[in-house]
């Protein structure tokens, strides 16, 4: 406890405090409003059928997303997201931890506040349930590591007492670090694929510096690939079971089938500034393509020779490790469309360079520093509890009970509203004796897209343990296609569910009348919000299935 005062007692510890504490209180509060996402919900799945790995990602974010579920045993919006809550905020200390070794501990605060203001970051590393939460905590762990292992001090200082700065300077001995290091890459692989990035850029760095090359001649060197090798054993395991075929549908989405299209370069470019925010995106490009064209010497020009080449050095470990994803996805988005999470890992590390560079901007203006990370994050938290209301009142949805001023955005051109209040659905079950009667009485459930699996798993898991899978006209069932066998249920009754808009079509239904001996509404459930219908849950009694229905990796 009096570690913990002398600690606060300093005002850069307190400013460091009030980001972490007051930053995952008010992610907490976003994760107990905000409706599930179709993904989160769709990981919650994975959960409900543990495997070494899964078609979309490998296993770890089914035991981030089912870790609340299975502490507290409520399945809710929240409880999915307990594992992102608790991997964010280890990921902004480890991140702080890593500037401060890196650079100090004014750089180190700076990041910390750049990092926890920035809106993707905050919701889509820190509230949703989704790969790249436990990514970003081995990520950052990784860089940390790195940090600690190519930037220690020497144990004694006989090498700095008795040989001149230069060659204090080239002395590196690679050590059991290395092997910690290998050991947490597998781990950031075991989150996402794009942890295979993080290690080949931390091998690009070691090759372009003369000074770490002796890594590759070291034993902790490759008792680090074992352990690297040892940890995504359950990828490899399960592919090799599986026809390779996540890696193939992974692979794929990077091979062009089209032409190039500079304009969609573009495009991702200020996709990915939005989404950063511009205050904070658009100097983290800055800064970055500047140590690029300048070369990171020039810019500490001030400093002594070895405080120098260390700074270039950690900067080159940061630019290793980043820009093959921001760089790479934003010239990948000519000739395909790129999700906006696929290169923020990049400019995660990336931020570690934007603090070290507010520092410069702080002295030559304190205030106008305050005034950009203030400023920055009061517009955030806005526009966040603003959306957060609109997507579970419908404050600017016409009509709308809660509507301010009327409100001007009419349901049916709101695509929030296809987000499904599961609260809503498992009512809705619970309170219908038709419904009611109908789970007991079907061996299965089917919907007719993998992503609507998801949130009807997660509304009807306290009434009922009926298995849930997908009949996708279009044939791509993603993880259903290995969660039950395709002549399990011959014979058996089933409920299908589906949403509105698919509920219109006809030729689903036609497909599936093929499959039963007969198909009909049984019951449908409203979701409302501001007192006013937004959506509508559809469910069918499916008599009898006929004949196995056909599995397909979307691929």
């Amino acid at each position: 406890m009096q570690i913990a005062q002398k600690w606060l007692a300093q005002k850069t510890n307190q400013s460091v405090f009030f980001l972490l504490v007051g930053g995952l209180l008010f992610r907490a509060f976003l994760a107990f409003w905000l409706y599930p996402t179709f993904d989160e919900a769709y990981y919650y799945l994975y959960s409900l059928h543990l495997d070494w790995s899964y078609f979309d990602h490998p296993i770890l974010v089914g035991l981030t997303t089912g870790f609340g579920p299975w502490s507290t045993g409520v399945v809710s919006q929240f409880t999915i997201r307990l594992g992102a809550l608790i991997c964010h905020t280890g990921s902004l200390v480890l991140l702080y931890l890593t500037s401060l070794k890196l650079f100090s501990a004014k750089a180190a605060s700076l990041t910390l506040a750049i990092a926890t203001i920035s809106p993707i970051f905050l919701v889509g590393f820190g509230v949703l349930s989704l790969p790249d939460s436990p990514l970003m905590f081995f990520w950052s762990a990784s860089l940390y590591c790195a940090a600690d292992e190519f930037f220690r001090q020497p144990r004694t200082q006989k090498h700095s007492l008795l040989q001149p700065e230069s060659c204090s300077f080239n002395l590196y001995v690679p050590s059991y670090r290395l092997a910690y290091l290998g050991l947490i890459v597998g781990l950031a692989c075991l989150s996402k694929y794009h942890g295979f990035i993080l290690g080949l850029g931390l091998v690009g760095f070691c090759l372009t510096s003369p000074r770490y090359r002796c890594v590759f001649r070291s034993p902790w060197a490759w008792l680090g690939l074992g352990l690297f090798v040892l940890t995504i054993s359950p990828i490899l395991l399960w592919n090799m079971q599986h026809d390779w075929v996540s890696f193939r549908f992974q692979s794929e989405r990077a091979v062009p089938k089209g032409s190039y299209n500079l304009l969609s370069v573009g495009g991702v470019y200020l996709a990915g500034v939005a989404y950063l925010f511009p205050t904070i995106g658009l100097p983290l490009w800055w800064v970055s393509l500047r140590l690029v064209l300048a070369r990171t010497m020039q810019l500490f020009s001030q400093k002594s020779l070895t405080v120098k080449r260390d700074l270039e050095a950690s900067s080159l470990l940061i630019l290793w490790v980043s820009l093959p994803l921001t760089l790479g996805f934003t010239l990948i988005g000519g000739y395909r469309q790129i999700l906006p999470a696929w290169s923020m890992p990049g400019f995660w590390g990336l931020t570690l360079l934007l603090g070290q560079q507010a520092i410069i901007w702080e002295q030559q203006s304190r205030r106008r520093v305050r005034r950009w990370l203030l400023g920055s994050g009061i517009m955030v938290s806005s526009i966040l509890l603003i959306a957060l209301l609109q997507v579970t009142t419908g404050i600017v949805q016409k009509p709308s009970q809660y509507a301010l001023m009327g409100g001007f955005l009419p349901p049916k051109d709101d695509p929030s509203t296809e987000l499904i209040d599961i609260q809503q659905l498992r009512r809705g079950f619970a309170e219908s004796p038709v419904l009611s009667a109908a789970l007991q009485n079907s061996s299965f459930i089917f919907t007719n897209r993998y992503y609507l699996g998801g949130p009807i798993a997660m509304s009807l898991r306290p009434l009922a343990h009926v298995p849930i899978t997908c009949f996708d006209i279009g044939k791509d069932l993603r993880g259903f296609a290995f969660w039950s066998e395709p002549n399990q249920w011959l014979g058996e009754d089933a409920l299908y569910i589906t949403t509105n808009p698919f509920n219109q079509r006809k030729d689903l239904m036609a497909n599936y009348r093929t499959y039963f001996n007969s198909l009909s509404e049984i019951e449908t459930i409203p979701i409302r919000r501001g007192g006013v219908v937004v959506n509508v849950i559809y469910i069918y009694q499916a008599k009898t299935l006929l004949k196995p229905y056909p599995r397909s990796y979307g691929i």
